[in-house]
């Protein structure tokens, strides 16, 4: 499956946010980060031969330090998130992670030259919650996929809490397969389901 079809089918290029995230701008944050990750994985023997443990490594790396994952279960899984138990919310956060790190690792082998266009920013003084907008453009003539990152300023910094490819919400997306989930099996069922997909793309990647 091409790169960008795997962004459109639940994950994108999860953005990756350097340590000094506090006195950069979230707009600037986007674009030396993700340029820092594409020049790596243009470069990565290992991930253009499809390593999965490489690429999952990058994600490791550059990624995970700087995702708010509780708040983007939260949104992913919605109302039904206050059913959850504590212990239950963080296997759900955890659970979640891992989907989206193996999804985004595959998006990384799959990567074939396509370049990202930052387009014009604009931030309030103060302001905390902000949309970084981006294009991806892509080879042989296609359309432009449209791709932007929500961000929140917290006490660590400018973290990521939801990413929206071609129009499309990941949380959101996620949310009513994750209800569907929850009205059939309960949050204990959401969570077998998201262990066993886990599991399979583990199993896939060996």
């Amino acid at each position: 499956m091409k790169f960008f079809a795997l962004l459109l089918a639940g994950a994108s290029l999860l953005l990756p946010i350097g340590a000094q995230a506090q006195e950069t701008a979230p707009d600037v944050l986007v674009k030396n980060v993700t340029n820092e990750v594409l020049d790596i994985i243009r470069k990565d023997k290992d991930i253009k031969a499809g390593s999965t443990k490489r690429a999952i490594e990058l994600v490791e790396q550059k990624v995970l330090p700087h995702f708010n994952f509780s708040r983007m279960t939260a949104l992913a899984v919605g109302k039904d998130w206050r059913q959850a138990n504590p212990a239950q919310q963080k296997v759900l956060t955890e659970e979640f992670r891992e989907l989206l790190v193996r999804t985004y690792s595959n998006a990384l082998i799959a990567y074939k030259n396509e370049t990202v266009d930052f387009r014009p920013f604009k931030m309030k003084p103060g302001e905390t919650d902000v949309t970084v907008r981006t294009q991806i453009h892509q080879s042989g003539g296609k359309q432009p996929i449209t791709l932007d990152y929500s961000l929140e300023k917290n006490p660590q910094g400018w973290k990521v809490y939801d990413v929206v490819v071609g129009g499309v919400s990941l949380v959101t997306n996620y949310r009513s397969t994750f209800a569907t989930e929850v009205r059939n099996g309960g949050i204990d069922g959401l969570i077998k389901t998201l262990q066993t997909k886990n599991r399979s793309l583990e199993a896939a990647a060996k």
